[in-house]
């Protein structure tokens, strides 16, 4: 039967031909779409690390040509924590997790290079008000003050890279700078490691991330200072409010921006969502209009062959008989379609292409795979059941 419907397809090959490059198209349209929806579901139900729920951020800013004296500004921290409804405040860096603010270095130890990694600056609250897990060593503590070399938190992806099945507590690595001698403000020692984290979207898979400790109490002034306070339950409004007076009591210079990280990560999830919806909504046009091009050349090529059904039927054939045939060849063809994307879409995972696993391109190559056959048989079956009702007294008569 299979040798059968091969010289079937075989003496129409330019009519199948046409079919194949619309299926081989559709393919490589799902396995795309495919690729972005699995990769964006599998970093979603990934770990993110961290809790955001109940955390707010603060921007505190000093007056227009004016700086934060850090005592100063420690000072005002110490008074926002006492405030009922905090429950921690850490003085961090810019780049907060999901802003698109960005800071990012890559790092070598011995011959091991890193890619690109955020960096953070964090202060000894810091994993308190994120709740980072730690996984080997400890947090930044008073213990750390005055050490040689700068403390830092390295995330799990990180210490594999850098650091592989040696002991990662201890070490020393340094800023990849080529060609520059290393100084000792380029030098940092880990003292923990911690979950990986996806601190950009919901959608996006863990960054390597290293934490440097910010030294409490130094002569720095500043500019900008970006605060994460953990709040209590149910807080609203009110506490915010509270939270501005707290900051404008110590000098009326400085003005208070209080957000609310849920909403942050719920305005990232927006914005990377659109893109995704559009390429969706792109592909989707894309199938539907190969489908009811599939449809009207199955309906034509059925119009052209009613005196081979009629012939068929008069030989003997059943109804059903004919209708599988039908649906044997557009089975057939799929494959031929099915196969050529195959091979195109196999290129990705062997090339590494975007530095993803090879997992979501062969989870996208099943599925593609699937929804083609899927819409085939769809387009085939009305056509198909066209065929099996053909009588063959009719078919031959029109002859």
């Amino acid at each position: 039967m299979l040798r059968h419907l091969f010289t079937l397809i075989w003496n129409r090959k330019r009519a199948n031909l046409l079919l194949i490059s619309e299926i081989f198209f559709s393919f490589v349209v799902l396995f795309g779409v495919g690729t972005v929806l699995i990769t964006a579901a599998r970093n979603y139900l990934a770990p993110r690390g961290f809790e955001p729920t109940q955390v707010w951020r603060l921007l505190v800013r000093a007056g227009q040509g004016q700086k934060m004296p850090r005592a100063e500004l420690d000072d005002v921290l110490r008074q926002v924590k006492a405030l009922p409804g905090v429950q921690t405040v850490a003085l961090t860096s810019n780049n907060l997790p999901f802003t698109f603010n960005t800071n990012n270095s890559d790092f070598i130890y011995k011959d091991r290079k890193s890619p690109f990694a955020n960096t953070y600056d964090a202060d000894d609250h810091y994993a308190e008000a994120l709740r980072l897990r730690l996984r080997e060593g400890r947090w930044f503590a008073p213990a750390d003050d005055g050490t040689h070399h700068r403390p830092v938190v390295i995330s799990q992806d990180l210490r594999d890279i850098l650091f592989g099945d040696e002991p990662a507590l201890g070490k020393i690595f340094t800023y990849n700078i080529p060609g520059k001698a290393t100084k000792p403000e380029d030098e940092f020692q880990v003292v923990g490691v911690v979950d990986n984290v996806r601190m950009t979207t919901d959608f996006d898979e863990a960054i390597p991330s290293v934490w440097k400790r910010l030294i409490p109490y130094d002569t720095t002034h500043w500019e900008t200072a970006a605060v994460l306070v953990r709040v209590a339950p149910d807080q609203g409004g009110v506490l915010q409010e509270k939270i501005a007076r707290t900051v404008a009591g110590v000098t009326r210079q400085w003005s208070t921006e209080v957000r609310v990280m849920e909403d942050d990560r719920l305005h990232r999830r927006l914005y990377t969502l659109v893109p995704v919806v559009g390429l969706c909504i792109m592909g989707l046009f894309l199938i539907i209009n190969v489908a009811l091009g599939l449809f009207g050349v199955l309906w034509y090529n059925i119009s052209q062959r009613r005196a081979e059904i009629g012939l068929r039927r008069a030989m003997g054939a059943t109804g059903a008989g004919i209708g599988w045939q039908f649906l044997g060849e557009m089975m057939v063809v799929t494959t031929f379609g099915v196969i050529l994307g195959s091979l195109l879409a196999a290129q990705f995972p062997l090339l590494n292409a975007f530095d993803l696993p090879a997992q979501p391109y062969l989870l996208a190559i099943g599925a593609a795979a699937g929804a083609v056959y899927l819409i085939t048989a769809l387009c085939a079956w009305q056509p198909s059941r066209l065929a099996a009702s053909i009588q063959p007294a009719v078919a031959l008569r029109e002859e």
